[in-house]
């Protein structure tokens, strides 16, 4: 494959780095794998070799600490076939690290050097290998004599399968007690992975020749091998679209919205608990699908199940919309997954199943697979917002706040300055019963309705009554009804 300008590139066997590196690697050069063990590095060679494979190239894998048995076998429990893949096996073994012996790559000058140095180039020579997977380059640290020595010979190395015509991927292990510093300067490029916290990360801090996609990308290890997800870069996607009302299917609602949420818009429906925030949103989603559009659903704090009896018991037919595919819902552990993970998984909705509508419920969950503060979310939110908005599709976020009665908040995550429409719900008590209103509270692309209207959920669906004018105080959570004389006043 070749990327941008006039230097051929080749892929990395993963379709997400690829992305990341604007086209795969540049051909004919050396490339660093660094990171802690444990993180992909030799699976990530593997995807390198195979890719070759699978393009017509010769790919050799010169193993410097695994043997050939346990690489092989480790990459068959991911569904590797190594089959057609060359090893130069040069693992350790007690005869070749003997006591007091040691040795160079490319400068043999003695007995004891000419085995190691004739197995790489008699290997190089027979094979004239297109890709080079060395792994890892620090295990030679132990046959030579010290760092000045090992730097120089794996910059020989280096230098030697390139100049045989070799694309090189090589691993490092940097540790407290070897640090692998000097093996930076020496390479084209570095692809650095990392985990912490149970949370996989990815990024290539240099790359000669070539942009990259700045910043720290996920990753994950599944069955198939390693799966990298890119940061969202919410400007690069874009369509032109009609900007026209989404109805939510209950008049009353449409009527506080002025046509109800437009295309293409974010909105945010916040509330305490037990409010009926998801509800609220489901109709929009309903009334979608009577349109034959598709919407999609990411439940972060609800399971299916319980969702689905919640939604029938009202007259939302949640089995129906699925099984026609009007509707697809995902339970979502925040925990397992990252927000880079999610964002492909939205834009896959988008872009291959055509959703028009994506409801994330709520932020409080989805906060949790950020793992950082609200900085932190209120970024990956606005990325994934901004991205949904571009290509038209309409986003509805559900925001729960603490406070059940009494003092207002309109979000709890601060992420108010997100919404192009902000509704809230709330519970209030009128008549000595705990009871519901709705209003809005902001739209930014028309005019709307600035009252506040009883809101219920009944066996036969959403039912929203008339404006409150005759109250204060509603939103406190105990509101009182007009005196004749403030009445007189108000008008």
């Amino acid at each position: 494959m070749t990327g941008t300008g006039q230097q051929p590139r080749i892929s990395t066997g993963v379709a997400g780095l690829d992305s990341i590196l604007h086209g795969g690697l540049i051909t004919g050069r050396s490339y660093l794998i660094r990171g802690p063990p444990g993180t992909g590095k030799t699976i990530l060679g593997t995807h390198f070799l195979k890719a070759g494979v699978e393009n017509g190239e010769t790919s050799l894998f010169i193993n410097l600490e695994e043997s050939e048995a346990d690489v092989r076998q480790n990459a068959s429990s991911l569904g590797f076939d190594l089959s057609d893949v060359h090893f130069l096996d040069l693992s350790p073994t007690a005869d070749v690290f003997a006591e007091d012996q040691s040795y160079d790559i490319l400068s043999a000058s003695n007995v004891e050097k000419k085995p190691f140095t004739d197995s790489v180039t008699d290997t190089i020579s027979e094979l004239e290998p297109d890709r080079v997977f060395v792994d890892p380059i620090t295990q030679l640290r132990y046959l030579t004599s010290d760092t000045h020595q090992f730097r120089k010979q794996a910059i020989g190395f280096m230098e030697y399968l390139t100049s045989q015509g070799a694309t090189v991927m090589f691993t490092s292990q940097n540790t407290a007690d070897s640090p692998d510093d000097d093996l930076q300067f020496m390479s084209d490029g570095t692809i650095e992975l990392d985990s912490r916290e149970n949370v996989s990360t990815i990024n290539v801090p240099k790359l000669r020749g070539s942009r990259t996609e700045s910043g720290t990308h996920a990753i994950t290890i599944t069955d198939d091998g390693l799966v990298v997800y890119p940061q969202l870069k919410p400007l690069e996607h874009s369509q032109t679209f009609s900007t026209e009302s989404i109805s939510s299917g209950v008049s009353e609602i449409d009527e506080l919205l002025n046509g109800g949420f437009e295309r293409g818009t974010v909105s945010i429906i916040s509330g305490p608990t037990g409010v009926g925030k998801t509800t609220l949103g489901t109709q929009f989603i309903n009334n979608a699908a009577a349109r034959g559009e598709r919407s999609v659903l990411y439940l972060f704090e609800e399971n299916y199940t319980t969702f689905r009896k919640r939604n029938e018991s009202i007259g939302v037919p949640v089995s129906e919309m699925r099984e026609s595919g009007s509707l697809h819902i995902q339970e979502m552990e925040p925990l397992d997954v990252s927000p880079q993970e999610f964002a492909q998984n939205v834009r896959t909705e988008v872009e291959e199943h055509g959703a028009e509508i994506v409801m994330i419920d709520g932020i409080n969950g989805y906060q949790l697979s950020v793992q950082g503060g609200s900085d932190v979310l209120i970024r990956k939110l606005h990325a994934l917002g901004r991205y949904l908005k571009n290509v038209g599709v309409t986003v509805i976020f559900i925001d729960e706040h603490q406070t059940v009665t009494g003092e207002f908040s309109a979000t709890n995550s601060g992420v108010s300055y997100l919404a192009d429409n902000l509704v809230f719900l709330q519970h209030v008590e009128l008549d000595g019963k705990l009871q519901k209103v709705i209003g809005v509270l902001k739209k930014r692309t028309t005019q709307f309705e600035r009252t506040l209207r009883k809101f219920e959920i009944t066996d036969s669906g959403v039912v929203v009554g008339e404006p409150l004018t005759g109250l204060r105080g509603i939103l406190s959570g105990s509101p009182e009804w007009n005196t004749p004389k403030q009445q007189s006043d108000d008008e």
